[in-house]
């Protein structure tokens, strides 16, 4: 499956950006010939050729696949669209009029249901867009999706939750195990960000994936919830089920796409489609319309637990959230508690090198016992790497996320207007995240959806629902055509 990328867009004020190429290619090798001046290659307007002969002649060149892409954030993720045939608005809208989709496996499946799952990041990006509240904007894009054709429209905290939860018992179980083992696990890297995740698989393989938290984004874990939770409460075939999540970045897209979340007994993906704030914006100019024509939808509610539908936000105020879900946060003050009995410790971060790279930390007795940090960004992410890989990196987690300034920036977000700068549109929405209402206490009533789901089915099952494997790829072969 090829994908080509647009060079257009250039995000200004935030320096940790691969610009993207007008092609994203992967040069075929060939073979070295002994000579005593070397290889001479010349890169044209329209490809590369080899200049070793006295005379040019052209490379020969092939698209590359999801499964080569780096996922280096010049491309996937800082692209202006990226064409994959099952998840492009085309594609969406055409399920929405027929009612038939083609798996990966290119099985047609007839839809029984179509479901919407809407994340934080992309609604306040539209809400920005569409100079709507939160909560008004969450309104119209129900009211829109259903005049489309969608049966359900839900919200994703729910997800959120059930996946903060998990990490969270999976830290504090690393962290007791450390003390009794000589394995190293930690720090513990966060895996909600499926262009690090590409990135450490393909660049670092084996050594830096033992590290990377085993739990589904919360993309995922709404995947697993839609796919098996609710088709059986409905008495559907998971396969008829279409799911479509609205993400802030092009990497969703990749994620949902991997063989790992492709279920052998149920035949189908967790997620159908992903369709980002950008396209959205697309399929809204293309008819000729404002999100605010549409009329005012309530979502629905699915769950069987005591909580209140509606987006949410996750993590402390101010400093302390990342604009990516609060998981360093949500993780720091459940460790802080379960491991040394401190409640509602307060969460502030200390910048260092730059703002996209904070810590965290928590002194007992007066010694150092947790330490955290966020990270954004390849820079960071590569200085993070290279101190884990000489044994220097002080932290028990690292909330690791490939965009500069985490998923509010994601590069599927809609773009700043003329005259704005890429920060000052992160800033905007980073205020407006702060104005959403936090998420409920939730602890019993997430483990009484777990529990609903999950309780009698087995560890492993559980496990396969929640947790995922990562795989060393050999990419020795890859070279992108982006450029510094």
């Amino acid at each position: 499956m090829a994908s080509r990328f647009s060079g257009a867009l250039q995000l200004t004020d935030l320096d940790d950006f691969i610009t993207p190429s007008q092609e994203c290619i992967k040069p075929v090798k060939i073979e070295k010939k002994k000579t005593h001046t070397g290889s001479k290659i010349k890169i044209g307007e329209d490809g590369y050729f080899d200049l070793s002969s006295g005379k040019e002649q052209k490379l020969q060149k092939v698209e590359i696949t999801l499964a080569d892409c780096l996922a280096c954030s010049g491309c996937i993720t800082s692209a202006e669209s990226v064409l994959i045939t099952k998840q492009s608005q085309e594609e969406l809208l055409r399920v929405f009029s027929e009612r038939k989709y083609t798996d990966s496996r290119g099985v047609i499946q007839d839809v029984s249901l179509i479901v919407i799952s809407i994340s934080p990041q992309p609604l306040l990006s539209l809400a920005v867009r569409y100079k709507l509240e939160p909560e008004e904007a969450t309104r119209k894009l129900a009211g829109y999706f259903r005049s489309l054709g969608a049966d359900l429209v839900l919200d994703m905290t729910v997800a959120e939750d059930l996946s903060l939860m998990e990490a969270q018992q999976e830290f504090v179980q690393r962290y007791r195990d450390q003390a009794d083992s000589d394995v190293k696990t930690l720090p513990m890297l966060a895996s909600a960000c499926p262009g690090w995740v590409c990135y450490a698989e393909k660049a670092h393989g084996s050594y830096i994936l033992p590290y990377i938290s085993t739990t589904k984004s919360s993309q995922q874990v709404m995947g697993s919830l839609v796919k098996q939770f609710l088709a059986t409460k409905r008495q559907l075939a998971p396969a008829a089920l279409y799911h479509v999540t609205l993400m802030p970045c092009y990497d969703k897209k990749l994620e949902a796409s991997r063989e790992d979340f492709y279920n052998e007994i149920l035949n189908c993906h967790d997620v159908d489609c992903v369709i980002t704030p950008i396209e959205l914006e697309q399929m809204l100019t293309n008819q000729d319309k404002d999100l605010s024509d549409f009329p005012d939808s309530s979502l629905d509610w699915c769950w069987d637990v005591a909580m209140t539908p509606g987006v949410r936000r996750h993590g402390g105020r101010g400093a302390g959230s990342s604009g990516s879900g609060g998981l360093a946060d949500e993780v720091f003050m459940y460790a802080a508690r379960e491991l040394f009995g401190e409640e509602d410790v307060p969460l502030v971060y200390k910048n260092l090198r730059n703002p996209d790279f904070r810590e965290i930390t928590l002194e007992k007795d007066g010694r150092e016992v947790l330490r955290f940090a966020i990270a954004n960004g390849f820079r960071n992410i590569q200085n993070l790497v290279q101190k884990l890989k000489r044994g220097k990196s002080p932290y028990h987690y690292v909330e690791v996320m490939a965009c500069p300034s985490g998923c509010l920036n994601g590069g599927a977000q809609v773009r700043p207007t003329e005259g704005e700068s890429g920060r000052a549109l992160v800033g905007r929405l980073q205020e407006l995240m702060e104005t959403l209402p936090p998420a409920e206490p939730s602890g019993t009533a997430v483990r009484h959806l777990w529990s609903a789901w999950l309780g009698a089915a087995g560890p492993e099952r559980a496990r396969h629902a929640l947790h995922t494997t990562y795989h060393a790829v050999q990419s020795n072969d890859i070279a992108l055509t982006t450029k510094w």
